[in-house]
């Protein structure tokens, strides 16, 4: 088994590259902006450093979100286009499930990231993982109380959380994991997501309205 992994729904822009096992290359660049720019020679990196090509790859692997609309359909777009190129599957893996397995809780945390306008995208996970709520879209002090909070929507928003709750890391998701929680699921006969966004909210973008009429 060979899969390729990436995620945009954060600042983060990671690809890697899994072989069932283990990682055999990983790329991961912060850069809220070059979503676009970035992701392609990642994957391009990656496949170079593990010595595979796109033909040798088993599944593809993209984060659905939540994130802004933007940087999200650049990897889920990428990901239809490369799989439907190597005529292999397409899955799609909630970047918050990313983020809480790369975290090392003892008991039930919640996983964030940067929503903007002031917000946080978040689920609720049990201390082995495993996502029981989410994902939604809140102000960070809408946030349940006491449980700790890993990811960057907690450091960013420390003060209002509260200090003592917040984790230093994992900060943002890492393709990585996206790819193990995928060959996990795999392994127990799991039912796998397409690779379709979870936006949570409507993109800042409209079609326009209809134009005025001007009278005489």
């Amino acid at each position: 088994m060979l899969v390729l992994a990436f995620d945009t729904a954060t600042p983060a822009v990671t690809a890697a590259i899994y072989d069932g096992a283990r990682v055999l290359a990983e790329s991961t660049t912060i850069d809220a902006r070059r979503h676009g720019e970035l992701l392609v020679p990642a994957v391009q990196a990656v496949l170079r450093e593990a010595g595979a090509t796109p033909r040798e790859l088993t599944a593809i692997v993209a984060g659905t979100g939540p994130g802004p609309y933007t940087g999200l359909r650049v990897g889920l777009a990428t990901a239809q286009a490369l799989a439907a190129a190597a005529q292999v599957p397409a899955y799609g893996v909630c970047t918050l499930d990313a983020l809480a397995h790369a975290a090392d809780m003892s008991r039930p945390f919640i996983a964030a990231t940067d929503a903007r306008r002031k917000e946080v995208f978040w689920a609720r996970y049990a201390a082995d993982g495993t996502r029981e709520a989410g994902p939604f879209v809140d102000r960070p002090h809408d946030l349940p109380a006491e449980l700790p909070v890993i990811g960057a929507g907690g450091l960013m928003y420390a003060e209002v959380i509260g200090p003592h709750r917040v984790q230093s890391a994992p900060e943002h998701p890492w393709a990585g994991a996206l790819a193990a929680i995928t060959v996990a699921r795999i392994a127990e006969g799991a039912e796998l997501d397409p690779p379709l966004p979870i936006y949570l909210r409507r993109p800042d973008a409209q079609e326009p309205g209809a134009p005025k009429r001007v009278t005489a």
